[in-house]
């Protein structure tokens, strides 16, 4: 891994996405057939987590990629909150426990896990890999690969409406966060919420439930609620990219500084 790393970071970054989404596809439809949800996920998303944490980490690259304390104070935490109502928005019209005890921990130890594998990975490997030559570049291709990495959802079956507009939410989310890396320069926060997003999907109600429980048609809630979430994004990432240029004038003006 070490010597394929050092040749190409990106070439490493594409290989990552490889790795994740042909084990994660192949991983569900083996669960499928045994009938216990999310067993065989979990346990390779466990695996791959165990297997690139201890790289990062052996390899003194737990800095780069993030993995580190964030540095915001206590009294910045309200800027988090627009990230928090997005992830918790899926929980609108109540909770609904569909499965075991044994499976709602499966599912959320395999949705924490990928968490940490979806942001170390387009978020770590692949945007870092490629700010080193376009800033904006990179955070353009990450987006748009994060969310047209949700499309092994459709591969497993899922509504093709179902599935466009989660790939279009997941796209705006990916551009967020990418944006919260660059400037916080920890992965923590997108891996909270990440995982946090993901996990609270086994304890809501199905789209047509909560449309039911709302008097809509399930098409309508889901265009409402992803509609709301991605209106709020994008209000958000103006803010992030209001701040991202002003922390590059400031660099300019130091680099000016310097050489006078």
């Amino acid at each position: 891994m070490k010597a394929l790393y050092q040749k190409s970071e990106i070439t490493f970054a594409i290989i990552m996405i490889a790795i994740y989404v042909g084990g994660t596809l192949v991983a569900q439809q083996l669960t499928d057939q045994i009938g216990i949800t999310a067993l065989i996920p979990a346990i390779f998303h466990i695996a791959l987590v165990a297997v690139l944490a201890y790289w990062i980490i052996s390899n003194g690259l737990a800095k780069k990629y993030g993995l580190i304390k964030p540095p915001y104070p206590a009294d910045r935490a309200w800027f988090f909150l627009p990230i928090l109502i997005v992830a918790t928005s899926g929980l609108i019209t109540g909770f609904d426990f569909r499965y075991t005890a044994v499976e709602t921990i499966l599912f959320i130890v395999s949705m924490t896990c990928i968490g940490f594998l979806e942001e170390v990975i387009f978020r770590g490997f692949l945007f870092l890999a490629m700010a080193k030559s376009n800033l904006m570049a990179a955070i353009i291709v990450s987006s748009l690969t994060f969310g047209l990495g949700h499309i092994v959802n459709l591969l497993n079956g899922a509504p093709l409406m179902n599935t466009l507009m989660q790939i279009v939410f997941a796209i705006v989310v990916g551009f967020t966060l990418v944006l919260l890396f660059y400037n916080g320069k920890s992965l923590v926060p997108c891996i909270v919420f990440h995982s946090l997003n993901n996990s609270l999907a086994i304890i809501e109600k199905t789209s047509a439930d909560a449309a039911s429980s709302l008097s809509m048609s399930e098409t309508a809630f889901n265009a409402a609620l992803l509609s709301f979430c991605v209106v709020l994004l994008v209000v958000y990432c103006t803010f992030c990219l209001k701040n991202l240029r002003v922390r590059e004038d400031q660099q300019l003006h130091e680099r000016q500084d310097l050489a006078h």
